[in-house]
């Protein structure tokens, strides 16, 4: 029997013993890159099957199964054969799952919640200047106490975890992540009730889901432990979202099991070896490469810096050298297939031509996470009304463009067209509105993103997202008047609407390019974005200069400048460095490979 084969049946035999609900242990695996991690969640959920699958489906149970996309999603329950005793979700779906019925306690949250808020606005409206910050700050306190006043005239509160959520009863992404951890954490009736409907919990990529909402499962667990099965699978040196939990193999009890999978089946031999080293002085995690791996090539080039360099015409010609090192030609030429991986996302965005909308918004480090898997409010806005609906256009498919307007406009909604005495009218309005958008376009233009926000909030083809609110409202106040003193720019601004207003001067082009980079459509990426994905050919840019940033440093990763005073404080009281940082964002990178 190979290696591979003894660990998969090794690995099995602990995962069976875990998963026995006489008496359940809780487990962390551990799965490097490249380790088939998604094919030992399935064969844990199989053998789960076999031996309680029956006995779950006539008491109701079933294994929740948490991973990070609905991709993910969607490729494990077509393993699984859609195994009805399994509920395969991301955790905002199972976070909107487990509250939704709780419209009570949602709205007492939501008060206090708002309340802090507008208690905060208004302190520093107290102690602003007049100014843009001011009236934005002031189209907030409004918005937010609006919302307040009306929360008990709510009967129900709605979420669709997979878009922008601007109905007035809705909520939005991060209240419902906080709504679910604070219930898991602090209400014994919501305990319960994940443990009698849900066993066992398997949350797959573990080590970037969100930090409050695996305390609170580790809360469950703690006090459910002889009842309640919590399984983590995942790598902490694969950690690429700043809202997972830091260092959470460290926090998993000592009376976890701690199963490994040491094989790593993507990678050639040489490759292997690169990425140990890579993690050698973080943690004693090592790979084996695979029985009938190749031997592969890793490559170092140096290339000195300065003003004038042309980086893209370097990058092309290091290509070149890899097709005869490699004997490959789609290093280069015609038929060239490489994956680039930047040190910052602002570097595949001035490559990949969306820098101008993406730059101010990954400035504001709360925007961050939302803006590198689209979920961001405003994204969606633009995504998955404005950019599909003119794809639909461009392509003259009737159906679509009906599809999206019915789906998303107020003017055509079924409650419109139920008040209004002549429908039709309704229609017409809502077509000539999608007509109207359409044109900005004409002559072959590429309108800027501000444009297109002011012709829908003008026609109400869709509703504008509370974000963009404040923004419309000063944009159309000084368009109305000849004097916008009132709206200066002072230096007292609110940085997240500055933000945006920058990001909306972009054009739509580069909003489209945004959007294929996040889908990982585009040749240039990071390491976000490409959980579990895998290339023939990588190449990887280390580049301080152009990185410009301080949260990386291949510098000091390399020895080639010290650690600063911050660096060495963080290290001595157990937190994060710049260095820990590089040293994932280098191991997931060339773990592509």
């Amino acid at each position: 029997m190979t290696d591979s084969g003894a660990q998969t049946n090794e690995l099995s035999t602990v995962m069976a013993n875990c998963l026995n609900l006489e008496n359940p242990k809780s487990f962390f695996l551990f799965a490097g890159a490249g380790s088939g991690k998604t094919r030992a969640l399935v064969e844990a959920m199989k053998m789960f099957c076999q031996k309680y699958g029956q006995e779950f489906r006539l008491s109701a149970r079933k294994v929740a199964v948490i991973t990070y996309t609905n991709a993910a999603c969607d490729e494990i329950k077509h393993r699984i054969d859609y195994d009805s005793i399994f509920a395969v979700s991301t955790i905002h779906s199972i976070a909107w799952e487990l509250i939704q019925t709780y419209h009570k306690d949602i709205r007492e949250w939501l008060s206090h919640n708002l309340e802090m808020k507008i208690n905060d606005l208004q302190e520093k409206q107290q102690k602003g200047r007049a100014g843009k910050a001011s009236a934005d700050r002031a189209v907030q306190i409004k918005s937010k106490q609006k919302r307040l006043d009306r929360l008990t005239t709510i009967k129900y509160f709605t979420y669709n975890p997979n878009g922008e959520n601007i109905g007035k009863n809705s909520l939005n992404h991060t209240e419902v992540i906080g709504i679910a951890a604070e219930f898991l954490t602090d209400r014994l009736l919501m305990q319960r009730i994940l443990v009698r409907k849900y066993p066992v919990l398997l949350i797959d990529e573990s080590q970037d889901t969100q930090k409050d909402l695996i305390d609170a499962f580790f809360a469950v667990q703690s006090a459910h432990s002889e009842e309640f099965c919590l399984a983590l699978f995942g790598d902490t040196m694969q950690r690429i979202y700043s809202d997972g939990k830091t260092g959470l193999e460290k926090a998993v009890p000592d009376e976890w099991a701690k199963p490994a999978i040491v094989i790593n089946h993507r990678c050639p031999k040489r490759i292997v070896k690169f990425i140990n080293k890579i993690r050698s002085s973080a943690d004693g995690h090592i790979q084996k490469p695979a029985d009938d791996a190749p031997e592969g090539f890793v490559r170092l080039f140096l290339v000195q810096d300065g003003d004038g360099i042309n980086k893209t015409s370097v990058e092309a010609e290091i290509a070149k050298k890899m097709v005869e090192i490699a004997s490959d030609d789609q290093w280069s030429g015609d038929s060239q297939e490489i994956k680039t991986f930047t040190l910052e996302h602002h570097m595949a965005a001035r490559r990949g031509g969306f820098n101008e909308f993406f730059e101010p918004l990954y400035q504001i480090s709360k925007f961050k996470t939302g803006l590198l898997d689209g979920t961001l409010s405003g994204i969606p806005f633009f995504s998955q009304q404005i950019l599909s609906l003119v794809q639909s256009l461009r392509s003259q498919n009737s159906f679509a463009v009906a599809r999206i307007v019915k789906k998303h406009s107020p003017l055509v909604s079924a409650n419109t067209l139920k008040t209004r005495e002549f429908s039709l009218d309704e229609i017409r309005k809502a077509d000539n509105a999608v007509k109207s958008l359409f044109s900005l376009w004409d002559g072959d233009s590429d309108p800027a993103l501000i444009d297109l926000l002011k012709a829908v909030a003008a026609s109400g083809l869709f509703a504008i997202p509370d974000v963009f609110v404040p923004i419309v409202l000063r944009v159309n106040s000084a368009d109305d008047e000849s004097e916008s003193e009132d709206f200066a720019e002072t230096t007292d601004n609110n940085p997240a609407i500055d933000a945006w207003d920058n990001a909306l001067s972009a054009s739509f082009s580069q909003l489209k390019s945004y959007v294929q980079y996040i889908s990982d459509k585009s040749p240039f990426g990071t390491h976000q974005g490409i959980k579990g994905l895998q290339f023939p050919r990588v190449m990887v840019i280390l580049d301080d200069n152009e990185a410009r940033g301080f949260m990386f440093s291949y510098d000091k990763l390399f020895g080639a400048k010290d650690p600063t005073s911050t660096d060495q404080k963080n290290a001595r009281e157990g937190r994060e460095t710049s260095i820990d940082r590089t040293r994932r964002l280098f191991y997931v990178t060339c773990s592509r490979a």
